[in-house]
């Protein structure tokens, strides 16, 4: 026989109790003379010989009792040698997301979860394991230790419903067996819904690991801010978990040389600020030191090498003038052509195509600018207060089943700002309500509430997007509208430039969806490769006329520089940075989750249902035999005389 809990045997003690009771009882018979007491004598010897009796069979009784309760709390059992050990089936799942880095009681978490696994299962047993980005489906423990010890942290953390999902894949289809899903995790916060668990075929163990402390000091983001001189401003934003925490130090590198260093200090809400150069690419990093969880440490960033965006205006009679300032030649290549001596063969070669008040589109335009929408361009229809309503209509069909109403000759004024519209996200530090509103002196109804980026007072959109075509519904030259003298036709129609040909920003996100395009001519079959160290990846791409839309989500999977690879060339340097959504180091209350266990650690989670399916417990029967002997005390007193 065996002990589960062997510790409560220092509860023996417990039965000198009943043992000292029974000693004070004990009392010494005073002598009392009376005559002829013969048989009184008698008497008195019989009743002293039954007293004593039933006070020592009390005695053994309670001793007795009191034995079986301690034994039922160290659960005794017998080892079970024909137990079958497949009666129960155990998948586990390890946390491998980056939060599990921080520092436990007994090193990282991940870490010391392996170890634990490792060691609570036999080499030749078959186990399955699951992370957040692989599975292991009943492979011997000592095939599978390697794997286990060189598990690789990740930033792709399922949510608890998906992990049951998962977890429930890895089960056999054989119900006669008891299925237990172990779940080790430190139980990140994140905005998925708490669990409840309804499966009721499987047992969920939650066993939920927790650092030694919280504080964790992280760069958040980067932000360029261009200036009047040669040179930009770097803006460095870093965050905390410390309450206690004032200051945290970061030095700028250039590829492995040091810039700069300054300090993100509390009073500035963390914030810093490096100037650096605006005439050449700059591949930076920016690096922190926290000993806590250390991927969100380094943040990458690059500054390309700007690409200049061909820009077409087509006018009939219309001024180009505000256009032309507008789209500089520092950025741009602006170009503005008469719509009867145009070259359709350039519209092709633009990025972006402006039709600045033409009265009536042609059949032949309107065609070259679908086929030139389609291959990735960008057009902006400006239309003109005596413009053909049906030849602008013709060109809404081609990205919409939205179409302009007949004009109306009433004053409206532009109220209405689209604040999260890529096209103006980053135009306002702050919403505004006491602008200086434009106003229109006529208009084309356009009845959408969809994709509105400015609109009228009455809800009307004034400048709308459909796919790759922006639509204004009204005039904007002056006789019809003082939109071109204000402070909003500068961001705008800047922005509406500069997404025709999305140039790569500071840093992508890995894991997002994140596209941009380069200006490139690539010949048919060719394509362009990603780089980074000794690695390479195709990514998703789309070749036009005059350049090439990439799109990466799945790689890359490694935070760094990435350079765009032509056969050997360097087209730019792309950099990628892990997300933050793990490095506030917040959790999960898990006593309000419903249907599932929660474990105090792994190395007893396993060593009970390891114990549970190889052995008999004896501790019920202990419990029974107490409760007996406590009834069999209660009849002696009752009953024995």
């Amino acid at each position: 026989m065996q002990f589960l809990h062997p510790e409560f045997f220092y509860a023996l003690p417990a039965l000198l109790i009943p043992v000292l009771i029974h000693l004070f009882q004990l009392r010494r018979f005073k002598i009392q003379a009376f005559t002829n007491v013969a048989l009184l004598q008698k008497i008195r010897l019989q009743t002293r010989k039954s007293s004593q009796l039933k006070k020592w069979l009390i005695l053994i009784v309670r001793l007795l009792a009191i034995g079986c309760i301690i034994l039922a709390f160290s659960q005794p059992f017998l080892s079970n040698q024909l137990a079958q050990k497949n009666s129960s089936e155990t998948v586990i799942y390890l946390d491998n997301s980056f939060s599990m880095q921080a520092i436990g009681p007994k090193g990282p978490l991940l870490s010391r979860a392996v170890q634990e696994v490792i060691t609570g299962f036999d080499e030749l047993e078959k186990i399955s394991v699951f992370t957040n980005d692989q599975s292991y489906k009943s492979i011997p423990l000592k095939d599978l230790k390697t794997e286990l010890l060189s598990l690789d942290y990740s930033q792709n953390q399922l949510d608890l419903n998906r992990l049951i999902l998962k977890g429930k894949t890895l089960f056999s289809e054989d119900k006669t067996r008891s299925k237990k899903l172990i779940l080790v995790s430190d139980f990140q916060q994140h905005e998925d819904k708490i669990l409840t668990n309804t499966d009721t075929t499987i047992q969920v163990l939650l066993v939920p690991l927790k650092p030694i402390n919280t504080a964790n000091n992280y760069i958040d983001n980067v932000r360029l801010e261009s200036s009047l001189n040669t040179n930009y401003t770097l803006n460095v934003s870093g965050k905390t978990t410390s309450d206690t925490n004032d200051s945290i130090p970061v030095t700028l590198y250039q590829n492995a040389k040091v810039i700069g260093k300054s300090i993100l200090v509390k009073s500035k809400n963390f914030k810093t600020s490096f100037v650096l150069p605006n005439t050449l690419e700059f591949k930076g990093k920016l690096s922190i030191d926290d000993t806590q969880i250390l991927y969100d440490d380094d943040f990458y960033f690059n500054i390309p090498k700007t690409e200049k965006i061909a820009v077409l205006a087509i006018h009939e009679n219309s001024s180009s003038t505000f256009l032309k300032n507008l789209y500089s030649n520092d950025e741009f290549i602006f170009k503005n052509q008469n719509l009867k001596t145009l070259d359709y063969g350039q519209i092709k070669m633009q990025n972006l195509i402006i039709l600045n008040g033409i009265k009536q589109i042609s059949i032949a335009l309107k065609n070259s600018l679908d086929v030139f929408m389609n291959t990735g361009g960008t057009v902006l229809l400006i239309p003109n207060k005596t413009g053909d309503l049906s030849s602008y209509n013709k060109v809404l069909s081609t990205q919409t089943t939205h179409q302009l109403k007949p004009i109306k000759t009433q004053e409206k004024r532009i109220t209405n700002i689209a604040f999260n519209h890529p096209i103006l996200k980053n135009v306002f530090e702050e919403k505004i309500s006491n602008f200086q509103y434009p106003s229109v002196q006529v208009f084309y109804p356009l009845s959408t509430t969809t994709n509105r980026i400015l609109s009228f007072e009455n809800q009307q959109a004034f400048l709308v997007q459909f796919k790759s075509l922006f639509v204004f519904t009204a005039p904007v030259e002056s006789e019809a509208s003082n939109f071109i003298h204000s402070p909003l036709i500068v961001p705008t129609l800047y922005n509406i430039g500069r997404s025709s040909l999305k140039t790569p920003p500071l840093h992508y996100w890995i894991g997002a969806e994140n596209n941009f395009d380069l200006k490139v001519n690539l010949q048919r079959d060719r394509i362009l490769k990603l780089s980074h160290k000794d690695s390479q990846f195709i990514p998703l791409q789309t070749n036009f006329n005059t350049k090439v839309s990439i799109t990466t989500k799945e790689n890359p999977r490694e935070p760094g520089h990435y350079a765009v690879l032509k056969n050997k060339d360097t087209l730019t340097t792309v950099s990628y940075n892990y997300n933050r959504d793990e490095s506030q180091l917040r959790y999960h209350d898990l006593t309000q989750m419903k249907g599932v266990s929660i474990e105090k650690s792994l190395n007893d989670t396993l060593n009970t249902i390891k114990i549970e399916s190889n052995v008999t417990w004896l501790w019920k029967w202990f419990v029974i035999f107490a409760l007996t002997l406590l009834a069999f005390e209660m009849l002696i007193l009752k009953y024995f005389k």
